[in-house]
């Protein structure tokens, strides 16, 4: 395998914005495992290992919920070396969906301080 496929092979496919669907959105951030990754990467660095995550689940549970944001066009996942970094498409919701990312963000921390879980 030459350098150039091998680099082309841990590539991963991506929605273009204009393909990210609202009902995708939506489905992706229902999820409280999915959700709680968004809110670390909205809250945290602008990237984020996918190994930084402790999350409740399975390892291969867990990729699962990061394909399904990354399908959903939540968020853009590249290979740095051998980990694999995360970035929340903050920008392309905005432009999709304009205020809809920070109307989730701000319930979510809405609930957590009425206690609800």
């Amino acid at each position: 395998m030459t350098r150039q496929s091998a680099s082309a092979s841990r590539e991963l496919e991506h929605p273009a914005r204009d393909a990210i669907r609202l009902e995708s959105v939506l489905h992706a951030l229902s999820d409280p495992v999915r959700l709680s990754v968004v809110r670390r990467l909205a809250d945290g660095p602008p990237e984020q290992v996918c190994s930084s995550f402790d999350l409740p689940v399975s390892k291969s549970t867990c990729t699962h919920h990061f394909r399904v944001l990354r399908e959903s066009g939540v968020i853009n996942q590249v290979y740095r070396g051998t980990a694999k970094m995360n970035a929340l498409r903050d920008a392309d919701l905005e432009a999709l969906f304009p205020g809809l990312l920070a109307a989730v963000l701000a319930a979510a921390r809405a609930q957590d301080g009425r206690g609800a879980g």
